[in-house]
């Protein structure tokens, strides 16, 4: 029992564990709400906020885009099918040590 922990450091190692209140975060409101969200992009969400204690409603919004603008996110940008563009190489003998 004599080596307890000083409280004021066990609140501040606590206070680093917990979800800072005001932290919102994109629910998936489609058929399954687990989906990652470029599985469905175009579902609604429901857009929540930690007060503490429990996850809060705030308001819905149209799509995964909509979402990352309320929560100041970049969304994903959308995958190209065009292949990488390769820059020119550079001139020299092509060895690539010297002697």
């Amino acid at each position: 029992m004599g080596d307890d922990e000083p409280l004021e450091r066990w609140a501040a190692r606590r206070e680093k564990r917990l979800r800072p209140v005001g932290e919102r975060r994109a629910v998936h409101l489609g058929p399954s709400p687990h989906k990652a969200a470029h599985i469905d992009p175009g579902a609604p969400r429901l857009i929540v906020e930690w007060d503490g204690f429990q996850w809060q409603p705030v308001t819905t919004v149209d799509n995964y885009a909509a979402a990352c603008r309320i929560l100041n996110l970049a969304p994903e940008p959308p995958q190209s099918t065009a292949p990488p563009t390769r820059s020119p190489m550079a001139k020299g003998t092509g060895r690539h040590r010297k002697q």
